[in-house]
């Protein structure tokens, strides 16, 4: 098992659950990737939150089905939940504590902290879980293997600041709508503010792009960074992350008052999540970033209640590696031209940390499988997860070389899943249906990995 985050570390789990002895492999401490910041398995770096609660919702439906399956990383994600709204969001630091020790502890699991340079040889059973950022001799080890050298883009992660540095008299709490508890701090500014912030982030000079030439690179659209946000016209940060539809502050008045709420509402807002149990650390949403440090100081502190902001982490860029999926991996994750290799989590193009942990659970189950003489298994495409994995392993792709059709990364969505039977038109309903339909499903493929613990 080469690689501890998020896939890898499901994935180690559930070949050791299924009775077998694993080599789980962990480049960190002894190498540091640009993201990482601790040597814990299965450490967030880009976010807290693994994204909407609620089943109805694409990554509530991918977390329900994976609590189905017995997943390790959703139920310690369960026990180590912070306030968010409606998202299920982590104590960063505690839950990859807690995932590190439940598999260094674990009888049948041996952790080797060393950088793996090359890729395993054939005759072993071997699951390749390095993420986004995979280390650069076993890249170019996978890019003789796959014969391919075009899957990258570029990710940026946002900056965290200190709690008790955040101006409340400016900033209040309150979540979108006013839906469960007040768990996000919100920042308002007016128009002036906002057009004087964007102004400043359009001027702030970038970070360079290491190891490629800037022109070359391209972002994966779900996490842009917030200046290539203002960049793409005046309004678009307004519609995405500073969005400022259903968030009051009950000092502004009487938010029913149709008066009141046209005189004050606020043009935009900033919008700060929590990071860990005590609140200390806030993370600012949608705020990925590429700028230099001194100018993500200069440029964040113009947010109404962060002019003292103590900056806890700035904000990083990193290139992401992923695989031409479609044209290397059936949908079990086995590489086509080696089937006892078999791939999970970010590095397949699939997008988002339910995923990765969906990946890892396949990947490690039907290693398991391979290791007891059984068939590997796929998930419905009826569900979420198996939608997804379908989705990565047959998609349209370029040819070697061509940027045409360039096969990308691709979170949880429902219109990955197949139609229903009937046509509903509320959405909120029709949602609820591929929910039910999807977790009945999944039922048949639990009884069969199962057979896993049969065979001990």
């Amino acid at each position: 098992m080469i690689g501890a985050g998020l896939a890898g570390t499901e994935a180690a789990w559930q070949i050791a659950q299924a009775g077998l002895p694993v080599r789980l492999v962990e480049m960190r401490p002894v190498r540091r990737s640009p993201a990482h910041h601790s040597a814990e398995f299965a450490e967030l770096v880009c976010s807290n939150s693994f994204g909407a609660l609620s089943s109805d919702r694409a990554a509530g439906l991918l977390q329900a089905e994976l609590r189905l399956l017995g997943s390790l990383v959703i139920r310690t994600a369960d026990d180590y939940a912070v306030p968010a709204g409606g998202a299920l969001a982590v104590d960063r630091g505690r839950y990859s504590a807690a995932l590190t020790a439940a598999l260094e502890q674990h009888p049948l699991v041996q952790v080797e902290r060393r950088e793996q340079l090359e890729l395993p040889d054939a005759g072993e059973i071997a699951v390749l879980a390095t993420g986004p950022l995979t280390a650069d001799q076993l890249a170019e080890q996978l890019r003789d293997f796959t014969g391919r050298d075009d899957c990258h883009f570029f990710d940026a992660a946002s900056p965290i600041v200190a709690g008790e540095s955040i101006d409340l008299n400016l900033a209040f709490r309150a979540s979108r709508y006013d839906k469960g508890d007040a768990d996000y701090i919100n920042c308002p500014m007016d128009r002036a503010q906002y057009l004087a912030f964007r102004e400043a982030l359009l001027s702030a000079e970038q970070a360079e792009i290491k190891d490629f030439e800037a022109e070359s690179a391209h972002f994966f659209e779900g996490c842009l960074p917030i200046e290539e946000l203002a960049r793409r016209g005046e309004d678009t940060m307004r519609y995405g992350p500073l969005k400022p539809i259903g968030l009051w502050d009950p000092r502004w008045g009487d938010v029913t008052d149709r008066d009141v709420r046209r005189a004050n509402r606020a043009y935009a807002v900033v919008q700060l999540r929590q990071e860990d149990k005590d609140g200390r650390l806030w993370n600012l949403v949608g705020f990925q970033t590429n700028l230099k440090w001194g100018d993500q100081k200069r440029v964040l502190r113009l947010i109404p209640g962060l002019a003292d902001a103590e900056f806890v982490r700035f904000g990083v860029m990193h290139r992401n590696t992923f695989l031409e999926s479609p044209q290397l991996l059936e949908p079990t994750l086995q590489f086509r031209q080696r089937p006892s290799l078999l791939a999970a989590g970010q590095i397949t193009g699939t997008e988002g940390y339910a995923a990765a942990v969906a990946g890892g659970w396949l990947a490690g189950t039907n290693a398991a499988r391979l290791a007891h003489g059984l068939a590997p298994i796929t998930l419905p495409p009826t569900t979420m997860a198996g939608a997804l994995i379908q989705f990565i392993a047959t998609a349209p792709c370029s040819q070697a070389g061509s940027s045409k059709g360039r096969f990308q990364p691709m979170p949880p969505n429902f219109g990955l899943l197949p139609p229903l039977a009937e046509t509903i038109r509320d959405k909120r309903r029709r949602y609820g249906a591929y929910r039910d339909r999807a977790l009945a499903d999944l039922e048949a493929t639990v009884l069969e990995a199962s057979v896993l613990q049969l065979t001990q």
